[in-house]
């Protein structure tokens, strides 16, 4: 057993994110069960997986056995991202689905990691914010400390504008425009991260709010403009499903048939698409050295574009 002191550089983590970096290679989902059974300690209380920790806090970390490293254990390859924006404070990449932020639970490695391999003189590069694996879209990372915890203030603070794309199942209804669901989030059996609507008396809800635009209706589907409130753990995925229209392609709460047949090339004259529809395409904030607003836009990824072109307007 040891007891680890927060200090100014880890101020502000989730301790899920402190004990990932603290226990480098231990599978992700034994650090959440450590967390859930009471065993890691925050200020000796127990503590959730989303606490901030604050400067002076003492985490009580049990002991763990960490993986021996091989001679043969995978390197993040060095890689580059399309910049959208860039300065000595930040940078603003537009990620491609199918690749995770960072490393961890069966992901050798992310965004992040193949960054710092590309960019070995950066002196500090941090994921500022998250996107899962499956969605792509603007990603922001600080190149300062300062610009991090400023960052993130603003995202805890809801002083940010997330817009995300989304193509769902069936024709949206036009006067639902406000999803307020509360959420749980918890793991199923084999250790997956899960999400589910709960009631808001439940003592585990979490209020969630999306705001919701049709942009475009087509004859089995309906483009959606999706801008949240609240930044809760697969948020638009859970809302989606929960009102009857499912992401096309989401592997956890979508039609699994559906997104079969896509995969397979299955209809659509034979159009082959394999992953979730949903893109991050609009990010506003202010800039944590100027304090001026930095509006940044990511077009749709090509195949989203050439599906679209193959769905029949509605009539």
């Amino acid at each position: 057993m040891r007891n680890v002191q927060i200090d100014d550089t880890s101020e502000g983590q989730r301790l899920d994110n402190f004990l990932l970096r603290l226990l480098k290679g231990v599978p992700k989902t034994h650090v959440y069960r450590l967390i859930r059974s009471g065993e890691v300690r925050v200020n000796k209380g127990r503590a959730q997986a989303d606490t901030r920790l604050a400067s002076g806090d003492e985490v009580r970390v049990p002991p763990v056995t960490l993986p021996t490293p091989r001679d043969d254990a995978a390197v993040a390859p060095p890689r580059e991202f399309p910049v959208l924006f860039e300065d000595e404070h930040l940078l603003a990449i537009d990620k491609p689905a199918g690749v995770a932020v960072h490393g961890g639970s069966g992901v050798s490695f992310g965004v992040i990691e193949q960054l710092r391999q590309a960019r070995p003189t950066a002196r500090f590069l941090e994921l500022v914010h998250r996107l899962d694996k499956e969605t792509s879209g603007i990603l922001l990372l600080a190149k300062k400390r300062s610009a991090l915890t400023a960052l993130q203030d603003q995202f805890r603070a809801r002083d940010t504008g997330k817009t995300y794309a989304a193509l769902v199942l069936g024709a949206w209804p036009q006067r639902l425009k406000v999803i307020d669901a509360s959420l749980h989030k918890y793991h199923d059996a084999a250790g997956e991260r899960r999400v589910r609507v709960v009631g808001d008396e439940q003592p585990q809800a979490r209020r969630s709010i999306s705001l919701v635009k049709v942009v475009r209706r087509f004859e089995q589907y309906t483009l959606l403009d999706v801008t949240i409130r609240t930044g809760r753990t697969h948020q638009i995925r859970v809302h989606l499903a929960h009102a009857g229209h499912p992401i096309v392609g989401d592997d956890k709460y979508g039609d699994f048939t559906l997104n079969r047949q896509l995969a397979r090339a299955e209809g659509l004259d034979g159009l082959r698409f394999g992953r979730m529809f949903l893109h991050a395409r609009q990010l506003s904030f202010d800039h944590p050295a100027d304090g001026r607003r930095i509006e940044l836009q990511a077009p749709l990824p090509p195949e989203c574009v050439t599906l679209l072109g193959r769905l029949g307007d509605a009539h």
